[in-house]
């Protein structure tokens, strides 16, 4: 077994134009004002840190290190959720993904992909060189637009797409490995891989390239009707990253779980702040401990009611709250004792 690692928070969602959510400084003293004790740093945003600087130099990634451990805080992992979302991206989506790419790439879909690309494999090594064993990122979707089969999917259609998804991604993953980084993949609607059977499918389209990795979190399980805790069970292996974020499904006569083009609040699945959803923390805890997953709880705010603010206050002391200190001792070893073979045989009667 083994005691999960926490809490952290992801930087992404509390980003903003002013102190102290406008800087990397900013927000460690924030974070570790609230009792936190590490960060999950999205690597597309600039003002925390220059991924492709980190990649090249050794020196820049000890003195990033060195600026988060100056805070009592750890780097947890690197995130690539927005350019591993641009390493595949269906037509249809072009124009509202371009939102993602820098200036250069957008209007120019081969561009964005190689550029996405290259950002992923960048993190890869910028992970190693920061002494990250993991790294937090989405799959993107040729097939997204197809999860419904109307009109009748082609014979063929989603063979080839993952055949594409695996082609554009296996050189990555071979950065990832020789880098000895997992590539943790959120497991999330919109992205290819949104659950057990498509993660499966990769898999096996990139012949169980040793780095494909998951990042679990189950909110995203709930908005699907999927068991979160069977999944556990499952694919405990691959958990390599954990997300700390809740959610709830509440459908009526009027609405589901393709929730009728309803703003979020109004949705019958809808996004939570860790406590105030469905999901049952404890066993979630209880299961990653037992199966030993050694992994930081990071607390990930998407809430569409309670304030980003609140969120994050009472994340840390809810993630501690719940983190399972692995016993070292079996309860009954006290009663045990030791017996010589010939004994064992006698209390069985051979």
């Amino acid at each position: 077994m083994q005691t999960i690692k926490g809490p952290a928070i992801f930087l992404a969602q509390f980003m903003d134009d002013h102190p102290p959510f406008n800087s990397l400084d900013g927000l460690c003293q924030w974070a570790a004002d609230l009792g936190y004790k590490g960060i999950q740093i999205p690597t597309g945003e600039s003002r925390l840190m220059d991924l492709s600087l980190a990649a090249e130099s050794q020196t820049y990634a000890d003195e990033l290190k060195g600026k988060v451990n100056g805070y009592g805080l750890e780097i947890t992992e690197l995130s690539t959720h927005l350019q591993g979302q641009l390493v595949a991206v269906h037509p249809a989506y072009d124009l509202m993904f371009d939102n993602f790419a820098p200036d250069d790439c957008k209007r120019n879909p081969q561009k964005r992909t190689e550029w996405a690309i290259q950002q992923v494999k960048d993190a890869a090594i910028a992970s190693r060189r920061l002494g990250l064993n993991a790294h937090a990122t989405f799959s993107g979707a040729l097939l997204w637009y197809a999860a419904h089969p109307w009109p009748q999917r082609p014979k063929g259609l989603v063979d080839l797409g993952f055949k594409e998804l695996a082609h554009r991604w296996l050189p990555i993953l071979d950065v990832f490995k020789d880098n000895g980084v997992a590539c943790c993949y959120e497991i999330h609607p919109g992205e290819d891989l949104h659950d057990g059977v498509t993660f499966e499918r990769f898999l096996k389209e990139t012949d169980h390239h040793e780095a494909v990795s998951i990042l679990y979190d189950p909110s995203h399980f709930i908005l699907q009707q999927l068991d979160y805790l069977e999944y556990i069970d499952h694919y405990h292996e691959f958990i390599k990253a954990f997300h700390v974020k809740d959610s709830e499904f509440n459908p009526t006569g009027k609405k589901g779980a393709f929730g009728g083009y309803l703003d979020w609040s109004e949705r019958a699945g809808r996004y939570r702040s860790p406590g105030d959803g469905q999901i049952d923390w404890k066993t979630i805890f209880s299961k990653l401990t037992q199966y030993g997953r050694d992994v930081w709880a990071v607390m990930e705010w998407e809430c569409c009611i309670k304030s980003p603010e609140q969120g994050a206050r009472e994340g840390a002391p809810f993630i501690a709250s719940h983190i399972i200190e692995a016993t070292k001792k079996v309860f009954d070893d006290f009663a045990g004792g030791e017996f010589e073979d010939s004994e064992l045989r006698s209390m069985l009667g051979l």
